[in-house]
């Protein structure tokens, strides 16, 4: 742990990780895939007939062997990943929820459309049949809190329940929220991550109408590309990422195994437009900056950044940019999204467990996809392979639609 003068480091140990992407079910599969560069993108039955016919989903995912059947057909799908993903991390970090005093565990998920697919589904029943042929389960499974609700009852977890929407930086803000809970002392374990799964018809005609995502419907393995030259988009994506957090002296009187601490975190918002990055970046570099200063870390401190990396021709552009003012050209950096596509309001908590991964093996896995980086984009990214390198301290971005900005730095046990 990097500590500098002027104050006292506020961290908090993550001692689970549970992980339902595209990329594979749980922390292993995740890290074979990224490190191979796997793109995950595929054909999308779904979305059959439309400009945008593929995304990224987790193929691997069966909630009704999972959770049971009973469980599973009360939730809308985003709540399904998390409690799954909920349940590894639990296990990972050798909690048993049966045996914990639950008024001091809490739950805080990030996610930004809810149960988008129940509304959908439930409207197109509407439609067809009439009003009375709803499901009475409609809004208790679509509704944004469903997803924490649901891992709070899961699990036996009286504490604070919340989730935390701020679009594409929601897993990340559940994560600042989670180790504020744990320093107010309002909890002894939060269990925190992100949560989505919006890949339906009218969501992604949406965005497609926006011109945010990838039309390469010929090649979808090779659409999502973050950083490269000729990227035109990001490729929807679904997953969970959960972790398992608590004070580090909570995690050594138990004897847990600790992967590596959440030493700093803040956020900001550019207040410039509802979908577009400001180009200057400076609500960015802001957020980048006092997350380092509330880790009490220097910008040359920092050996690896996850970066949000999207894929979209602003996007990656604004943020290159925003790396470069902060950190110089030092550190080495990966977006993960080549391989889960865009996981929208989990990919914060996703990506945020990867980094983890990238510092507890001193491997950074590669950007898939980049094969000519895009000369407005002057970093130091991993591509073609992954690289092995020392990391003690990394960061991973994370920003959404509305400005919503959040980083959040992690540092090796």
């Amino acid at each position: 742990m990097i500590a500098r003068p002027g104050g006292l480091v506020r961290d908090v140990a993550v001692t689970g990780l549970g992980l339902i992407t595209p990329a594979g079910i749980g922390v292993d599969a995740n890290w074979a895939t990224l490190c191979a560069a796997r793109s995950t993108a595929t054909a999308d039955p779904a979305l059959e007939g439309r400009s945008v016919n593929f995304s990224c989903r987790a193929l691997d995912f069966d909630a009704d062997g999972v959770l049971g059947r009973r469980v599973a057909w009360r939730l809308d799908r985003f709540s399904q990943l998390a409690v799954a993903a909920a349940r590894q991390a639990v296990a990972d970090a050798g909690l048993d929820s049966s045996s914990w005093d639950g008024a001091r565990v809490a739950v805080v998920v990030g996610n930004s459309l809810g149960g988008s697919q129940t509304w959908e589904k439930q409207h197109q029943v509407m439609m067809r049949s009439g009003i009375d042929a709803v499901s009475a389960l409609t809004v208790p499974m679509a509704m944004l809190n469903m997803v924490a609700g649901a891992v709070s009852i899961d699990l036996g977890a009286h504490g604070p329940s919340l989730v935390a929407a701020t679009a594409c930086a929601s897993g990340a803000s559940a994560i600042g929220i989670a180790r504020d809970l744990l320093l107010a002392d309002s909890a002894d374990v939060v269990i925190a991550g992100g949560a989505e799964s919006a890949i339906s018809p009218f969501i992604m005609g949406s965005l497609d109408r926006l011109g945010g995502l990838s039309r390469r419907s010929l090649d979808p393995s090779t659409a999502s590309r973050p950083f490269d030259r000729d990227r035109d988009g990001f490729v929807a994506g679904e997953g969970a990422g959960i972790l398992v957090l608590e004070r580090p002296d909570d995690a050594r009187a138990r004897r847990a195994r600790v992967r590596a601490r959440v030493q700093g975190f803040a956020a900001s918002c550019d207040a410039y437009h509802p979908t577009a990055p400001d180009p200057t970046g400076s609500a960015a570099v802001s957020a980048i900056r006092l997350a380092l200063q509330d880790a009490h870390v220097q910008p040359n401190d920092v050996d690896h950044i996850n970066a949000h990396g999207t894929s979209t021709p602003l996007n990656d552009v604004t943020e290159a940019r925003a790396i470069r003012a902060v950190y110089g050209d030092r550190p080495i950096v990966t977006s993960t999204k080549g391989v889960t596509g865009h996981t929208l309001g989990a990919a914060g908590a996703i990506e945020a467990a990867y980094t983890i991964l990238a510092v507890q093996s001193d491997e950074i896995p590669p950007t898939a996809n980049l094969d000519t980086v895009d000369p407005a984009v002057d970093l130091d990214i991993v591509h073609t392979s992954p690289r092995r390198a020392a990391v003690e301290v990394a960061t991973s971005h994370s920003f959404g639609f509305g400005g919503h900005n959040a980083v959040v730095v992690l540092t090796a046990a």
